[in-house]
């Protein structure tokens, strides 16, 4: 019998839910104060997650969750490139499956 390895969790910012790591994208602020998508995971920074969930983005922007969370000024842009990554990395799930 396999055993059930366990799936690292981490909160998702936005709905304050804790979701499988898979199921979500790392938000790095480097010491520089640049905030970008870490999509391996592993940059240096201060990361926070969010769900790939394209309306959950939109919230965001709306309630300003990501300046709140890392204390800076979030352009547009940037909102802009997360919410198209977001939808983008949703739609493969969908298309293969959430174990890819």
């Amino acid at each position: 019998m396999m055993k059930q390895r366990k799936v690292p969790m981490r909160k998702d910012i936005i709905s304050q839910e804790m979701k499988p790591k898979k199921e979500m994208v790392r938000i790095v602020k480097t010491a520089e104060g640049e905030i970008s998508i870490d999509p391996t995971g592993k940059k240096s920074g201060r990361g926070a997650y969010v769900s790939l969930d394209p309306e959950a983005i939109k919230v965001a922007q709306t309630k300003k969750i990501l300046e709140a969370t890392f204390s800076i000024d979030v352009s547009e842009a940037f909102y802009t490139e997360l919410f198209e990554y977001v939808d983008h990395q949703k739609a493969r799930q969908e298309l293969f499956g959430a174990n890819k």
